[in-house]
């Protein structure tokens, strides 16, 4: 009787969680059919919201820019979170690894009003200095690099834990040189942390707002921050619309990724099988 009753309650407890979670979601997505301004009573389904999403300048030039900024600061993150990961696994001990660590580490426990705070500071003393740079597209990519490479960082860093060194001995001991082994080896071997690196960094740039607060310029303004304009100024339903569409572009890439995933652990859990076949055929001939 027990087990029964913690059995369907922790499966309605679940189901609660979900509902939290994603109902909010999912009225959104249907207001943003609806034929009126009203965001309490669903009047009749259209359109209309949708075609003034691809009137609005606003969000088109915001959407554009956001998607620079994320595919760039997802490129970078992942090459220097692959880098930072690969100097704190390899190498145990050189001098200043754990300042090195504390550094590289520092952007997941601090607050991100900190960061952009800091960085701002930052970017107006060396503008002040230099001249350069001034904020705009460049300031926010290096700012969602220094979070994004934090992020990308454990998730290669875990997977990097796992990998059997002996591998890249055997490829040193037939004559490979440590590059050779790194690209030809080891990264073949961590390819899905870093493309899941790069897919949340990609994330956390296209929805963040707070860094981009501080460090965008005039006339520079990332989706997430048209969106909050416009929220604070009243019901705009073109957000409903618009954060529709970003639903959806997402749901795809995380399915898309998903299934890639997938198929990849299948597929090497069928050469392993046949690579152990091979070997009991050749052990069953000798």
């Amino acid at each position: 009787m027990y087990r029964f009753v913690q059995h369907y309650f922790s499966r309605a407890w679940m189901a609660l969680v979900f509902l939290f979670l994603y109902l909010p979601l999912l009225f959104m997505v249907v207001f943003s059919f609806n034929s009126s301004r009203q965001d309490a009573v669903f009047t009749g389904f259209s359109l209309r919201w949708y075609e003034a999403l691809g009137r609005d300048n606003k969000i088109v030039e915001g959407f554009w820019l956001s998607l620079q900024i994320a595919l760039a600061t997802g490129v970078l993150s992942a090459v220097l979170g692959t880098f930072a990961a690969f100097v704190l696994v390899r190498y145990q001990r050189f001098t200043g690894r754990t300042v090195f660590s504390g550094m590289v580490n520092a952007p997941l426990v601090m607050p991100e009003v900190v960061i952009g705070l800091s960085l701002l500071l930052l970017m107006v003393g060396i503008q002040n200095v230099f001249g350069w740079p001034e904020r705009g597209l460049l300031t926010i990519i290096l700012g969602h690099t220094l979070l994004g490479m934090a992020y990308a960082m454990v998730v290669v860093q875990s997977r990097l834990l796992e990998v059997d060194r002996s591998i890249e001995e055997a490829a040193m001991d037939l004559g490979a040189r440590p590059v050779q082994v790194f690209f030809l080896v080891t990264l073949p071997n961590i390819a899905q942390a870093i493309v899941a690196g790069f897919l949340l960094s990609f994330t956390l740039s296209f929805d963040d707002v707070v860094i981009s607060e501080f460090l965008s310029g005039p006339g520079v303004n990332t989706l997430p921050q048209v969106i909050f304009g416009y929220a604070r100024r009243g019901i705009n339903p073109t957000i409903y619309a618009a954060a529709t569409l970003l639903i959806s572009v997402i749901t795809i890439a995380v399915v898309t990724y998903s299934v890639w995933v997938a198929r990849q652990a299948r597929r090497r859990t069928q050469e392993s099988q046949q690579a152990q076949q091979t070997f009991s055929d050749a052990a069953a001939l000798v």
